[in-house]
């Protein structure tokens, strides 16, 4: 059976509460503060896991309070990284979170971000259905070799989810991707921003130019957009009564999205349920779902 292979990291995300993200010299008390296993990449699987769908974490644990926090976290799931140990320290995510929900990171990068060429041609390509790749890890110096893995098995339909970093990472490489034909899953505000334009619209069809596939863009509360090459078609926001925070909202769209094609429905079947499930992300603390949260929100 064909699985999903979701490339890059898992983390230590330390959640910190606070009234408002304090300035320069500022001395602020937090409300509160927890550890929570995260990344990006260790995000979109677990989704992908509760939908019950194949897939494997491919995801680099290094060493250290962090690398034993997340070897524990991934034992209590019953998953074993297919990478052997890293010996070197695996970082975390500082999460603070404002009063309103927002989230801003800081980051400790470490092992768990760098994906060795070696690793990757140890997969057996056809045991892969898709692939998921995150800007954090193309960023990296060793980025490149995830690239080049990929353009060496151009058949594989590749997900790619930038984020901010796709302001950071070498537009050379980008480019790279996008003959690739990458699904593209960015927010409203990461398009805007890398295209210099206010018009999601406009945005989207440029990007689709690029990759000549299909355009994601979550809009917040607005729901998702995504463009085809023909028309942009959107899904409508799921109510949320009241945003906890964001921490893995767009993680878990994507991780939704990959699943939904995985078992056969169609683009827009798969985004509904996307939206779903990240409505109800940002309605709990920290980026997952219990099997029970993830059943109840989608009977």
């Amino acid at each position: 059976m064909k699985k999903i292979f979701v490339i890059g990291s898992t983390v230590v995300d330390m959640i910190i509460n606070v009234d408002h993200l304090p300035t320069t010299k500022a001395d602020i008390h937090i409300s509160s503060q927890t550890a929570s296993m995260g990344g990006c990449a260790y995000n979109v699987s677990d989704t992908i896991r509760n939908f019950g769908t194949p897939n494997v974490l491919f995801s680099p644990v290094g060493s250290g309070i962090y690398g034993d926090f997340v070897r524990s976290g991934l034992r209590k799931k019953g998953l074993i990284s297919p990478i052997p140990p890293v010996d070197m320290d695996n970082g975390c995510c500082y999460c603070f979170v404002e009063e309103s929900g927002e989230r801003t990171f800081v980051s400790y990068h470490g092992a768990e971000y760098l994906i060795q060429s070696e690793w990757l041609e140890e997969i057996e390509v056809e045991d892969v259905h898709s692939v998921y790749i995150c800007g954090l890890e193309i960023e990296e110096h060793t980025g490149v070799n995830i690239v080049k893995w990929l353009e060496k098995h151009p058949k594989l339909p590749v997900f790619f989810a930038p984020g901010p970093r796709i302001m950071r990472i070498e537009e050379s490489l980008l480019q790279r991707i996008y003959k690739l034909n990458p699904v593209m899953h960015l927010n409203d505000d990461e398009i805007k921003e890398y295209f210099d334009t206010e018009d999601v619209e406009s945005a989207m069809v440029k990007m689709y130019e690029m990759t000549q596939n299909t355009v994601i863009v979550t809009l917040g509360d607005k729901g998702a957009a995504w463009y085809d090459g023909n028309e942009v078609y959107t899904a409508p926001a799921v109510k949320v009564d009241t945003v906890v925070d964001t921490i893995g909202a767009g993680d878990s769209h994507v991780g939704a999205v990959m699943a939904g094609l995985y078992n056969g429905k169609t683009m827009e079947q798969a985004i509904v349920d996307a939206n779903k499930v990240a409505a109800a992300v940002v309605g709990v603390k920290g980026a997952l779902l219990t099997q029970e949260e993830f059943d109840a929100v989608m009977a």
